[in-house]
Formats: C-alpha cells, structure tokens, sequence
C-alpha cells in the first residue's frame, strides 16, 4: 500500500531557518513521527535534511517545523533518494 511505503527525502530549507531552533524543532517532530535521518546548517544559510519514513509524516513533520515562532520556510528543494535500511534514529549535525 502506497501510503505505508518507506521513503527517503534530501531536502534544502531556504528562509529564515538558521538561528531559530530549527534543527531542533525538526529533530524533536521526527521523533515524534517517527522518521529517521538527519539534519544540519550549510554554510550559504539554507538548512538541509534527509529524512526517512511515510510520505505523509515527512509532510506532517515539515508542517509542525514551520508551525513554531521565528521559523519561516519560504522554498525548500525536495528530492527522493534511496532508503538506508540501516538508520534507526533521526539527529541533528553541525556544519
């Protein structure tokens, strides 16, 4: 069933995303949802993600990213990319 279905999205966040709790924010939905990967600054100001799980709670967690204060997503790049069967927990990286 289609909705069932693991996925995995790479995803640059462009907006006001760096210096607002959004790495946090992301880690604290993906527990929730119970999705995988990661998440980290880049240099140019955008954050970048990937992120593992069904397709409507990687919707749901970038809905309760953009939900908080002082976060303001105004574009994001989203593309799928193969699973990792390994990754079991979703965290937040540095530069």
């Amino acid at each position: 069933m289609e909705n069932n279905k693991i996925i995995r999205m790479s995803i640059t966040f462009y907006g006001r995303v760096q210096g607002v709790g959004f790495r946090y924010r992301a880690k604290y939905a993906a527990d929730g949802l119970g999705l995988t990967g990661w998440v980290q600054n880049e240099w140019d100001d955008t954050v970048r993600m990937e992120v593992q799980g069904r397709r409507e709670d990687i919707r749901q967690m970038i809905r309760r990213i953009n939900a908080g204060t002082f976060v303001n997503i105004e574009n994001m790049d989203m593309k799928e990319i193969p699973v990792d069967p390994e990754e079991r927990s979703f965290f937040v990286r540095g530069y």
